[in-house]
C-alpha cells in the first residue's frame, strides 16, 4: 500500500515529459460448488515462519493467500516454501514483486517456472502499487521545476492551466492520459508478464480507467480510507465492466497508526458489500507487523469476521436461489481522460487543482451516487469504449443525458 515507494513512476515521467517539451475447499463446498469470488489476506511480514502462521490461521475460511512482502518477494527460497506451504494448505496465491529487480535476475525465470510447477494455483502478480494514487498525490513541484528548464513557455501554460479561461486544459488531461498509460505499458516488467500471459494484478485508489488501459489485468480498489466505497466501486467495476477485466477489493486501513485496520464489524459490512457488488477478489490488507502479534496487524476480531463472512458467502452459494449479484443498469459518463482523484471537490486532476466542471461533477455524481448507490457505475468518455447499451439509465455529467 501506501508504504512502498514508487519512484519509476516519477523518474519516467520526468524523462517523457521532457521529449514531450518538445474450496480451501476447505471442507468441500455442498454440491462441489465453486465459490465465486476468491476471499484471503495478504501477507506482508519479513520471515516463513511468519507466513506459515498466517497461512495456518486463515486456511479453513479461506481460498487465496496474498504473498504481499517487499523484503520476501527479493528472496526466491522463501518464496518457494511460502507458496508451496499455502498451496498443501489448498490455498490459491498471489506472489507480489514491486517490480522486478535488477539485483534479483531470478525473478522472471522464477514466474515462468511457478506458472509452470504450481499452474492454476498461482493466479497471477501483483506488480507495481498505487500507480494511480501517486500520480495524483505526489508533491509535482519539482516535475514542473524540470519542465521548466526545457521549455518555459510550456511550464506557464502547465502551471496556470487551471485558471487561464483561454487554454486548451483537454489537451493537457489528453496528453497526461497517454503519459501515464505508456509508463505503464512500456515498464519491462509488465511486458514481460504479457509476453507470459500470467495475470497482473495491482491496488489503486485513482484512475483506474487508465491503469486497465496500461496493461493491468486485475484492480483491486483499496477500501478503509475515509472514501466513499460505493464511488470506488462504481469506478473501477464501471472500467473493469466496459474494457472486459477483473475487480476486487482490498480492505486497507482505517488509520495511519495503531490499531490501523477499521473495526471488525465496519471491515464485515465492506466484504459484504464488495460481495454484493460483484467483486471477484476480496482481501484483507495485513500490514504492518505489529509487536505481540504474530498474525500482523489482525487481531482475532478481524478473523472472527473474516471466518463469518466466509460461511455467509459458502450459504449463499449454496441456496437453491442464487444470491443475485448486483449488475448496475445505471452508468454516470464522465468527460475523456478526467483524471480526478474524486475525494473531494478540491482533488487533483492529473497535476493540475479542479477546474470548471469540478464543481459541477462532484454535486451531480452525489447526488446519483445517493439515488442508485451499488446500482451505477462510472465510467468516461472513449472511443474505444462507447457501446453502453448494458446500461437502460445513461447520465453524462452535464446533466444531459
Amino acid at each position: 500500500m501506501r508504504y512502498i515507494v514508487t519512484l519509476g513512476l516519477v523518474l519516467t515521467l520526468i524523462v517523457v515529459s521532457s521529449s514531450f517539451l518538445f474450496h480451501n475447499p476447505k471442507e468441500p463446498i455442498t454440491n462441489n460448488q465453486e465459490l465465486p469470488v476468491y476471499v484471503g489476506v495478504s501477507f506482508c511480514g519479513n520471515t516463513t515462519a511468519q507466513a506459515k502462521a498466517l497461512i495456518d490461521k486463515t486456511k479453513t475460511y479461506t481460498n487465496l493467500f496474498v504473498l504481499q512482502s517487499g523484503p520476501i518477494s527479493k528472496n526466491e527460497t522463501a518464496i518457494n516454501e511460502i507458496c508451496n506451504y499455502a498451496i498443501k494448505a489448498n490455498q490459491k496465491i498471489i506472489v507480489y514483486f514491486g517490480w522486478f529487480d535488477t539485483e534479483c535476475p531470478w525473478q522472471i525465470p522464477w514466474v515462468e517456472q511457478a506458472k509452470q510447477r504450481w499452474k492454476n494455483q498461482l493466479l497471477g502478480i501483483y506488480y507495481y502499487d498505487e500507480p494511480g494514487g501517486i500520480q495524483i498525490d505526489y508533491n509535482w513541484a519539482s516535475f514542473f521545476e524540470r519542465i521548466k528548464e526545457y521549455n518555459y513557455t510550456l511550464y506557464q501554460e502547465l502551471t496556470s492551466a487551471s485558471i487561464d479561461d483561454n487554454l486548451d486544459i483537454e489537451k493537457f488531461y489528453d496528453v497526461s492520459a497517454e503519459l501515464y498509460i505508456d509508463f505503464i505499458a512500456n515498464d519491462p516488467g509488465i511486458k514481460e508478464l504479457k509476453e507470459q500471459n500470467i495475470t497482473t494484478f495491482t491496488s489503486d485508489y485513482a484512475l483506474y480507467w487508465w491503469d486497465y488501459l496500461g496493461g493491468f489485468d486485475v484492480i483491486l480498489t483499496q477500501l478503509g480510507w475515509n472514501n466513499s466505497i460505493v464511488q470506488e466501486i462504481a469506478l473501477v467495476r464501471g472500467a473493469a465492466r466496459m474494457q472486459n477485466r477483473s475487480w476486487g477489493t482490498i480492505i486497507t486501513w482505517k488509520f495511519d497508526e495503531p490499531p490501523y485496520l477499521d473495526s471488525s464489524k465496519k471491515i464485515y459490512e465492506q466484504m459484504i458489500t464488495s460481495y454484493e457488488a460483484g467483486a471477484e477478489y476480496i482481501i484483507i490488507f495485513n500490514y504492518p507487523q505489529i509487536e505481540n502479534n504474530p498474525y500482523g496487524t489482525m487481531t482475532e476480531e478481524h478473523f472472527i469476521i473474516l471466518e463469518k463472512f466466509w460461511t455467509e458467502i459458502n450459504r449463499l452459494s449454496n441456496l437453491e436461489e442464487k444470491a443475485e449479484i448486483i449488475k448496475p443498469d445505471v452508468v454516470l459518463v464522465l468527460p475523456r481522460n478526467y483524471g480526478w482523484g474524486m475525494r473531494h471537490p478540491d482533488d487533483r486532476i492529473w497535476f493540475w487543482g479542479p477546474d470548471e466542471k469540478t464543481q459541477q461533477i462532484w454535486e451531480f455524481s452525489r447526488e446519483l451516487i445517493l439515488q442508485h448507490g451499488l446500482n451505477m457505475d462510472i465510467i468516461y468518455q472513449d472511443s474505444q469504449y462507447s457501446k453502453l447499451d448494458q446500461y437502460e439509465t445513461i447520465y453524462y455529467w452535464d446533466n444531459n443525458n
